[in-house]
């Protein structure tokens, strides 16, 4: 049977292997994240982009640039969701 320490030191093993793993997705979570967010800002300016022509052009605006930017609202909607459940 083993001894007291030497079960402890196995566990301490097992846990310091899990922290490295864990360590290690954290890390490749943190740089999904980044990369999201970068993509999520380009789609956001483009958005604002849409929004402007709209504004600029309210009594003839199109239904086609109104429905791209409702689209593009909904992606970032659903990029910040999926941003939220990373962290």
């Amino acid at each position: 049977m083993p001894e007291p320490t030497e079960k402890l030191k196995t566990l301490l093993e097992r846990l310091e292997k899990e922290r490295d793993e864990l360590k290690l997705q954290l890390g490749l979570a943190k740089l999904e994240a980044r990369e999201d967010w970068q993509e999520l800002e380009g789609k956001l300016d483009a958005l604002r982009g849409r929004m402007k022509v709209l504004g600029a052009e309210a009594a003839n605006a199109s239904s086609d640039v109104a429905a791209a930017a409702s689209t593009l609202a909904e992606e970032l909607k659903d990029g910040f969701a999926r941003l939220r459940r990373l962290m």
